[in-house]
C-alpha cells in the first residue's frame, strides 16, 4: 500500500461514515453499533495513512479524531485519560521560561543596535492595539446581529459555581508586568514578567565589554539550542496529550452540548472566521507578504495543540521554532510572540466583547453601541496579562460583569460551554501572534523569503 492509496482509503471510509450518519439522522434509524464500528474502522484507516505520511502534525490530528471518538463512545473512561494531557502541559511549561529567557537574551545581547530593540517594541505594541481593536469591533457587530442572548433560557444543568474573582485596578495590571521575584514568575507561569526580566538582562549584557559578555552569551545560545531540542523530544508525546485533552472535553460535555446555547457558539465561531478572513488574511497578503500555504503549514501544529489543550502556553515552544524556520529571525520571533501573549490576544478580545454583550442581552439590559464600545475598551485593558491557560478569560468576564453591574447567571451558562469556546479563541490568539512576528520581521526588513518558500513540516 502507498501513501496515496492509504489517503484514498481514508477518504472513502469517511464518506461512508458521513452517509451513514446522515441516513440515521434524517431518513431511517441505523444501529448504534454499526455507526460506532464504522467510525472506528475509519480511525483505523487514519492510522494506516499516518504511518505512510510520517508527519507529527498528521499524528496530532489523528489523535484528536481518536480522542473525540473515545469521548463519545466511552465518556466515563475518557476522564481517566486526563493525566496524559496534564503530563503534556507540565512538560511544555518546563520549557517556556528557559526558552524565553535564552532566546530573548541572545536576540538582544548579540544585537549591535539596541535602538532596533526599542523600535521593534513600539511597532509591535502599535500593531497589537490596531488588530485587537478590530477584533473588538467585529465581536460587537456579530453579537448585535445575532442577538444571541435575547430570550435565552439557561439550562439548569449548566448552573455551576463560578470562581471567586478579586477585581483588579489598572494600576494592578501595570504592577503585574514587573517581576517581584523571577523565580516566582517562572513558578506561576507569568510570561510578561519573564519577558521584561529577560529584555533588561539582555540589554545589560549587551552593554558589557566583549570579554565580559562572551561567557554568558555562549551559555544562553547553548541553552536556547538545548531547549529547542528539548521541545522536539516532548512533541513526540503531543499526540497522546492532545488526544487525551479532546477525549476528556468531549466525554465531560458531550457532543450534544452544542444543542445548548448554539447561537452563541455559532456567533463566536463565525465572528472569529470573519476576523481571520477580513483582518488577518489581508495583513498576511499585503502587509507581511508571505506565502499563505506555507504559513498554514508552519502554524498548523501549534494551532492544533492550542485548540486541543485550550492553552496558548502549550503551543509556544513549537510556534517559536516553526516561525524561525519559516523565516523570522530568532531575535524578532522570541520578542514578538511572547509579548503578543499579553498584548495581542485577538481571539480573547473578540470573545470578551461578544460575551459581555451576550450577558447584558440575556439579562434584558439594553446597551447602545457607544456603551458597548466603552465596555469593550475596558476589556482590552483588563485582558492584558491574562494567563495563557484554560478558562482564564472567564475570570476577566466575571470581573467585568461585576464592574458594570451585570448579573452573573448568564456567565454560568457560558461556563458550561466555555471549553468549546476556549478552543476557538485560543487558536486565533496563536494565529494572530505568529502572524505578528512575520509583520514585524517584514517591517524591519529581515524576513527571509527563501526560508518561507522552502518551509517543510518536520
Amino acid at each position: 500500500m502507498t501513501k496515496k492509496t492509504a489517503g484514498i482509503l481514508s477518504l472513502s471510509l469517511f464518506t461512508i461514515v458521513a452517509l451513514l450518519h446522515i441516513l440515521h439522522e434524517y431518513f431511517t434509524p441505523v444501529s448504534g453499533t454499526v455507526l460506532m464500528w464504522s467510525r472506528w474502522i475509519f480511525i483505523a484507516s487514519l492510522f494506516i495513512w499516518g504511518w505512510f505520511k510520517k508527519s507529527l502534525t498528521t499524528w496530532i490530528m489523528i489523535a484528536m479524531a481518536m480522542g473525540i471518538e473515545i469521548g463519545v463512545d466511552f465518556p466515563a473512561f475518557s476522564q481517566n485519560l486526563q493525566f496524559l494531557s496534564k503530563i503534556f502541559l507540565r512538560l511544555i511549561k518546563t520549557i517556556v521560561a528557559p526558552l524565553l529567557f535564552s532566546t530573548l537574551v541572545v536576540g538582544i545581547a548579540s544585537h549591535s543596535n539596541l535602538k532596533q530593540v526599542g523600535r521593534m517594541g513600539w511597532k509591535s505594541i502599535l500593531y497589537f492595539e490596531v488588530v485587537t481593536t478590530l477584533a473588538l469591533i467585529i465581536g460587537l457587530i456579530f453579537i448585535n446581529l445575532t442577538k444571541a442572548g435575547v430570550g435565552i433560557e439557561v439550562p439548569q444543568a449548566l448552573l455551576t459555581e463560578l470562581p471567586k474573582v478579586v477585581p483588579k485596578t489598572w494600576q494592578d495590571h501595570i504592577i503585574d508586568i514587573f517581576p517581584e521575584n523571577i523565580i516566582k514568575s517562572v513558578y506561576e507561569g507569568n510570561v510578561l514578567p519573564i519577558v521584561l526580566f529577560s529584555v533588561i538582562f539582555g540589554i545589560s549584557l549587551a552593554l558589557l565589554k566583549e570579554q565580559k559578555k562572551k561567557p554568558l552569551l555562549e551559555f544562553s545560545e547553548s541553552l536556547a539550542e538545548t531547549m529547542f531540542r528539548f521541545t522536539n523530544i516532548i512533541m513526540y508525546f503531543a499526540p497522546f496529550g492532545v488526544g487525551a485533552a479532546i477525549a476528556v472535553t468531549v466525554g465531560h460535555l458531550g457532543i450534544d452540548i452544542l444543542k445548548n446555547l448554539v447561537i452563541l457558539l455559532l456567533t463566536l465561531y463565525v465572528a472569529l472566521i470573519a476576523f481571520l478572513l477580513f483582518v488577518l488574511l489581508p495583513i498576511a497578503l499585503y502587509v507581511a507578504k508571505i506565502p499563505i500555504k506555507k504559513f498554514i503549514q508552519a502554524i498548523r501544529e501549534p494551532v492544533s495543540i492550542a485548540f486541543a489543550t485550550t492553552s496558548s502556553d502549550s503551543a509556544l515552544p513549537i510556534a517559536l521554532e516553526n516561525m524561525e524556520r519559516f523565516g523570522v529571525p530568532r531575535k524578532i520571533v522570541s520578542f514578538v510572540i511572547p509579548t503578543g501573549y499579553t498584548f495581542n490576544l485577538d481571539g480573547t478580545t473578540l470573545y470578551l466583547s461578544l460575551a459581555s454583550v451576550f450577558v447584558a442581552q440575556a439579562a434584558g439590559m439594553h446597551l447602545d453601541f457607544g456603551h458597548q464600545l466603552l465596555i469593550g475598551l475596558s476589556l482590552m485593558l483588563t485582558s492584558k496579562g491574562v494567563a495563557a491557560v484554560p478558562r482564564a478569560s472567564l475570570v476577566i468576564l466575571i470581573a467585568t460583569a461585576s464592574t458594570f453591574n451585570f448579573p452573573l447567571w448568564p456567565i454560568m451558562a457560558i461556563y458550561g460551554i466555555d471549553e468549546l469556546m476556549d478552543m476557538a479563541r485560543t487558536s486565533v490568539n496563536v494565529i494572530g501572534n505568529t502572524l505578528a512576528s512575520t509583520v514585524i520581521a517584514r517591517w524591519e526588513g529581515e524576513f527571509d523569503d527563501e526560508k518561507a518558500k522552502n518551509f517543510t513540516e518536520v
